[in-house]
């Protein structure tokens, strides 16, 4: 399992919510792609880039300062998400230079687009499943769904999806630790490489994910920006307790 440093951007800064909600927002720097460059030269592998002046609004608002963090932190390779609702703004998320899409509230919504969207862009396309309880919270979490998580992530393995990206939003931001149970139970359900997300707050938290197999990577984000958990130190143990270990 790898550890992913979270790089949430609103209004040009960088910043984190605590439970997916906008009046819950803390400012950790009004330069994004020197915090980039701070995972990178931390050891970070991958990055997760999330738009969310995009995820709010419905479209990519933020795809100029996204273009210059994945260039910044080349080779590392970055998941780009926010807003991404159609083709076009799929395509124009990929021409930034990112490896993969993260495509949650259309993908949970339309069927048909998310069969169409991992078929055009095979192996770029993760489907992320973000979740209230068991089920599944869509544009920019601010409206719950009848669906259950493990009914989309079933339709993202089943469409070709390239992984699946699960938040528990209700922990989302907050350090109080993940939901373990929910994502070892997704992740024996769907088949999928997961990317677990939400609550990661200390050490022992990444050592109960690493040891869940299928999980491959954990997004973790305040906790990395706090100091609470140290991403060269994470990164050893998350790789150390992964089942292939």
């Amino acid at each position: 399992m790898i550890v992913i440093p979270a790089v949430d951007l609103r209004a040009g800064r960088c910043v984190r919510l605590r439970e997916g909600r906008p009046d819950q927002e803390t400012i950790f720097s009004d330069d994004p792609v020197a915090v980039a460059l701070q995972w990178k030269e931390l050891g970070a592998e991958r990055l997760h880039v999330v738009d969310l002046d995009g995820a709010f609004a419905g479209e990519p608002r933020q795809t100029e300062l996204v273009t210059k963090i994945v260039a910044a932190v080349a080779p590392v390779p970055v998941e780009v998400g926010g807003g991404l609702r159609d083709m076009r703004a799929v395509e124009s998320a990929l021409e930034t230079g990112a490896r993969w899409v993260v495509v949650g509230t259309r993908a949970a919504l339309d069927r048909a687009f998310l069969r169409d969207v991992c078929r055009r862009h095979a192996g770029r396309v993760i489907v992320a499943v973000d979740a209230r309880g068991a089920r599944v919270a869509v544009k920019g979490w601010t409206e719950v769904l009848d669906d259950t998580v493990a009914a989309v992530g079933e339709r993202a393995r089943d469409a070709g999806a390239e992984a699946l990206l699960y938040t528990d939003v209700s922990r989302d931001g907050t350090e109080i630790g993940p939901n373990v149970e929910e994502t070892a139970t997704l992740a024996a359900r769907v088949e999928l490489p997961i990317l677990a997300s939400g609550g990661v707050g200390g050490i022992e938290d990444l050592r109960r994910l690493a040891a869940i197999p299928g999980v491959v990577g954990t997004v973790v984000g305040r906790a990395l920006y706090t100091g609470a958990i140290d991403l060269r130190r994470a990164s050893e143990v998350a790789a150390s307790t992964s089942p292939r270990n």
